[in-house]
């Protein structure tokens, strides 16, 4: 894992106000020039291009240094297309809603420590997923009693899920590209999972922010 030397060695601000833009864009409604405008209100100029690195860099990041402290799932997947108060399963994006996509999102969930096997998945309409699934059994990484049952109503508690999601990336306009999409999304999708209370027990605001800053060895 990098240092906290290595993570904010050559930045012109400090890390704590670093962590803290990436964090706010994260996790809120906010554009890059919303958090131009907070910023300067508090006498730090920030162009919105800077914020927008930061972000790309220290959003995967996030994801990677939760992982350790995230709190074991249930047996249960629910999942819809990308995106799997419900437990965050794992996150993966993908240009493609086919087979191999469905896959790989599975053998990526599987492989995360915090995971179980699964005793049930549930699956939407999407027909990618069931031959991905049997493949994986096939290959023995799946027990083959897994339950596998496609109907969109048992979804709906994903589906109201996504709403955070799509809540933090409308006033983001689209994205340039698919990598810088795969690495914002990771970032929000790490903050969704942390304010859901799945990494430690981060009840309030104030003491999920306190535990990231130590996660990244920031001290206050």
């Amino acid at each position: 894992m990098k240092t906290k030397l290595n993570l904010f060695k050559w930045k012109q601000y400090e890390a704590a106000i670093i962590l803290l833009t990436v964090r706010w864009f994260l996790k809120y409604s906010l554009s890059y020039r919303d958090i131009v405008e907070i910023m300067s209100e508090r006498g730090l100029e920030i162009s919105h291009t800077t914020i927008m690195r930061w972000v790309h860099e220290f959003g995967p990041e996030i994801d990677k240094r939760i992982r350790p402290y995230l709190k074991p799932t249930n047996d249960s997947y629910r999942t819809d297309e990308t995106y799997i108060k419900v437990n965050t399963i794992d996150f993966m994006l993908s240009e493609n809603r086919d087979m191999p996509a469905a896959k790989r999102f599975f053998t990526k969930a599987l492989s995360s420590p915090h995971n179980q096997l699964p005793r049930v998945i549930t699956l939407d309409k999407n027909p990618a997923y069931p031959p991905a699934i049997q493949e994986i059994i096939n290959e023995k990484a799946l027990p083959k009693e897994t339950l596998v049952r496609q109907t969109k109503y048992l979804n709906n508690i994903v589906e109201q899920d996504h709403r955070f999601i799509k809540k933090i990336t409308k006033p983001m306009l689209g994205f340039k590209t698919f990598q810088t999409e795969e690495q914002t999304l990771k970032g929000i999708e790490a903050m969704h999972m942390i304010s859901k209370g799945q990494a430690e027990n981060n009840s309030s605001v104030l003491s999920a922010v306190e535990w990231l800053n130590k996660i990244f060895g920031i001290v206050a």
